[in-house]
């Protein structure tokens, strides 16, 4: 029996208004079923010590810690919904190239000029965001709360806004002092990569075939610079995307020229501000930007799960949480390893 569950279990959950105002908005009113949330609950709870990392981790140190968090992203977002999609992509992108290490944070100085953000177009309200939070910690904690574990919280609780549901966040990553640009090269999922490529990089991120659909959900919301998927649109278009919305993509993006503006489009034409699984849909009717997306329903395993998370909300919601769990535990430095920044652009001194 599906019932609508108000109350937080360890993995993910719902919350009770807000979820049930964006759950609407995504395909009718999200019902997990006991099974579903079992499953949240059990795949959590098994690896609570996994890479080192525990829940609670400031429960004693800075028993604040996740609520500051939590207070500076809902009024950050509050302000301006992008920063949502900023910080849910930042740890994307940090995770992915050093390990969850904040290593994405880090500024060119005279000792590195190019780190990972150099290569990397990320939103500057992703950055922002986090120095604010990093602020507000450090005037409770000094010196406690590491530049990573901010970057992880803030991805949780922007998911909690755009998409109405809670996952807990297990902590005690430190943070890295290595960012080199050319490591994305060899580390970060490309745009343009097929499915078998796309399969081997989240392999080698000791993540699962699930994992990446499910995390692929992301981009339902934010936005995408034009030079991402263009290569789709000219000379000729990529037969796999839909006719019209090429068309529509096209005025939006002309063809790469010196001097064209390398405008942005929005994730999703149907629910662009919401976080859901009608990046699915959008999937099953080749309305998707990247050819990342697209070569999804290019393998049996990975169209069928498409298939069922576009069927699914709930399904989807489940496993979106424990996957995000997963990859926020890729290459952790923990214990004595690496540092906590006090500030998260700088390596300590």
């Amino acid at each position: 029996m599906a019932v609508i569950v108000d109350e937080e279990i360890r993995g993910v959950s719902p919350k009770s208004g807000r979820f049930a105002r964006n759950s609407r908005k995504m395909s009718g009113t999200v019902k997990l079923t006991c099974v579903q949330l079992l499953m949240v609950a059990f795949a959590t709870l098994i690896t609570m010590s996994s890479a080192g990392l525990q829940y609670g981790f400031y429960n004693a140190s800075c028993p604040n810690a996740e609520q500051m968090v939590t207070s500076v992203v809902n009024g950050l977002i509050d302000a301006n919904p992008a920063v949502a999609p900023a910080l849910i992509r930042l740890i994307f992108h940090d995770c992915f190239v050093a390990g969850c290490d904040a290593s994405i944070l880090l500024d060119p100085r005279s000792a590195n000029s190019s780190p990972e953000k150099t290569s990397i177009p990320l939103a500057v309200a992703g950055y922002n965001a986090v120095d604010q939070i990093k602020t507000a910690v450090e005037a409770a904690c000094p010196g406690t709360v590491s530049c990573a574990d901010i970057v992880a919280f803030a991805a949780r609780d922007s998911v909690a806004k755009a998409a109405g549901y809670y996952y807990s966040v297990d902590s005690g990553r430190r943070d890295g002092s290595v960012s080199t640009a050319f490591s994305i090269l060899t580390n970060m999922p490309s745009p343009l990569f097929n499915r078998s490529d796309l399969v081997a990089r989240f392999i080698q991120k000791k993540l699962t075939v699930v994992d990446l659909v499910a995390l692929s959900g992301a981009h339902s919301i934010g936005v995408a610079h034009c030079s991402a998927f263009t290569k789709r649109l000219y000379p000729t278009v990529d037969p796999t995307l839909d006719a019209t919305f090429a068309a529509d993509l096209k005025k939006r993006c002309p063809a790469p020229a010196r001097g064209v503006p390398d405008n942005l489009v929005n994730n999703s034409v149907v629910t662009p501000a919401i976080l859901g699984n009608q990046y699915y849909g959008n999937a099953m009717g080749k309305k998707v930007l990247f050819n990342s997306d697209a070569t999804l329903l290019t393998g049996s395993d990975t169209a069928t799960l498409v298939s069922q998370m576009a069927a699914d909300p709930a399904k989807w919601i489940a496993q979106f949480a424990v996957s995000m769990v997963n990859m926020g535990r890729i290459g952790v430095l923990t214990g004595t390893q690496g540092q906590v920044r006090k500030n998260c652009r700088v390596v300590n001194s």
